[in-house]
Order: C-alpha cells, then sequence, then structure tokens
C-alpha cells in the first residue's frame, strides 16, 4: 500500500480497521488516514535515526531491548503461576497473618456496624419502623422485610463493618462534624432533610487508630497472602530455570582467570 525508504505498509496492517457494512467512501478516509500516519511515523523514526546521536541510539535500542524481554518474560511467569499457584486462601491462614500482623492493622478512621432505613418525610408508619428497628427480633425483621419497598433505603445486615465515611455519603444529615454525636454504640438516631427521614441504630463501633476487626480486612489480608505466595512461586520457578539451565549446560558462567 505503501513504501518510505525500505519499510512497507501491506494491507494487512489496514484490514482490521475495515468492518463490515463501511461505506466506500469512510474505508478509503480510514485507508489515508492510516497511511499518512504510519508514513509520518517512519519518516520520524528515519530522521531521529540520522540526526541523534550515537551513544543515544544505542541507549535507546537497549530500552526497547530490555522491554521487549519484560514484555515476554512477564506475561510468561504470569501464564506459570495460573496455572501453579494456589488461590485459595483459608480462614486458618486469614486468622494466623492476622493475629501475628495485628498491630500492623491500625484504623486509619471509624467504623461501625449499623441496620438504617430512609423513608419518605410523609410515612404514616414512622413510629412502628423505628420500635421495629430498635428491637429487631425475627418479627420485627420479618415485618420490616414485608414493607421494605416503601423504604427509600435500607441496610439491615447490622453483621458488617462499614467506614464512617461510606455512613456519610448514604445518610447526608450525618456530617463529619457531627459524627461524634450519632456514630456511638447503641445510639438510635433519627434525622431528616428535604428528601426523607433516616433511621438508624448503632450496633457498635472501632474508632480510629484501634486494631480493626479481622473481617473488616479479610480481603486486603487474603490479597497479601496471594500476593507474597505468587512473588515465592516465581522466585522459585527463577531457581528451577537457572539450575535446569546449568544441569543441561544450557548456561554457564565464565570466571576470568586472575
Amino acid at each position: 500500500m505503501a513504501r518510505v525508504g525500505q519499510s512497507y505498509l501491506y494491507m494487512e496492517a489496514v484490514a482490521p480497521f475495515l468492518t463490515k457494512g463501511i461505506s466506500s467512501s469512510d474505508s478509503a478516509a480510514i485507508i489515508t488516514n492510516y497511511i499518512n500516519n504510519w508514513a509520518s511515523k517512519q519518516l520520524l523514526l528515519s530522521k531521529a535515526k540520522i540526526n541523534l546521536s550515537e551513544e543515544k541510539l544505542a541507549q535507546f535500542d537497549t530500552l526497547v531491548a530490555n522491554y521487549r524481554t519484560d514484555l515476554y518474560t512477564r506475561a510468561y511467569k504470569e501464564a506459570l503461576v495460573q496455572q501453579g499457584s494456589d488461590s485459595i486462601v483459608t480462614d486458618a491462614q486469614l486468622r494466623s497473618f492476622y493475629e501475628r500482623e495485628k498491630d500492623n492493622f491500625k484504623l486509619k478512621e471509624r467504623i461501625l456496624r449499623l441496620r438504617f432505613v430512609e423513608i419518605p418525610n410523609q410515612f404514616l408508619n414512622k413510629n412502628e419502623v423505628v420500635k421495629r428497628l430498635k428491637n429487631f427480633k425475627n418479627d420485627d425483621i420479618k415485618f420490616l422485610d414485608s414493607i421494605s419497598v416503601q423504604f427509600r433505603k435500607l441496610n439491615f445486615n447490622d453483621s458488617i463493618w462499614v467506614s464512617a465515611s461510606r455512613v456519610i455519603e448514604e445518610i447526608p444529615p450525618l456530617t463529619i462534624e457531627n459524627q461524634d454525636r450519632y456514630l456511638k454504640k447503641s445510639q438510635f438516631f433519627e434525622l431528616k432533610d428535604s428528601l426523607g427521614v433516616y433511621l438508624g441504630k448503632i450496633v457498635e463501633v472501632k474508632e480510629e487508630n484501634t486494631i480493626a476487626p479481622l473481617s473488616f480486612i479479610k480481603p486486603s489480608i487474603r490479597q497479601v497472602l496471594l500476593s507474597r505466595r505468587k512473588l515465592d512461586y516465581v522466585r522459585k520457578l527463577e531457581a528451577e530455570i537457572i539450575d535446569e539451565a546449568i544441569k543441561e549446560k544450557e548456561f554457564e558462567v565464565y570466571v576470568p582467570e586472575e
């Protein structure tokens, strides 16, 4: 399709961009743009090789070679890790790591467990919802579930730890400034704005700089353990590759004579 010096452009390079149903005029425009962009790069590359110093060209050639090697080896190692590295982390492993490292898991902000609902401002049965939300026995949960379609927002899973900032996002009348007043253990709050009424019961609170509960940081610990396992596997793999190469006489180190 085109030539710049000793470099040639073939139709195979442009073909993936020519989809079915495209008009002949659009095809021509795509081909023309591709050719011009390709030619521009080839001409700039040619000028660069002429005008850059030999030292600079050698540096770039080394960078390109290293990058190429890194791409191939990284892809190969990733494929081997996926095939051979264990991706299962047991609860026992998570707890063991947590107990050893718990002093490193101090909270950067307050977290809490709570249940809450947002109801419309004109909701007629607010007092019943307040009573049920406070008691929260099986019958209360069933009742709240039965009318949950009337709630604008809800969270009944009070066994999950969430950050105070996340709660503040979900409940606009709560702010950084007033959180000390409302986000306290066993606190029940009723807040209101133009959108609705927010009813919430705080079950438990962990303050900033205290040690995070295991359930809150399980995902982070799991990722750390998997990353370490992956690194150990790659190191073992690299050592085995070198040992095999030495055994098969594919790899030798020449020690200079003194």
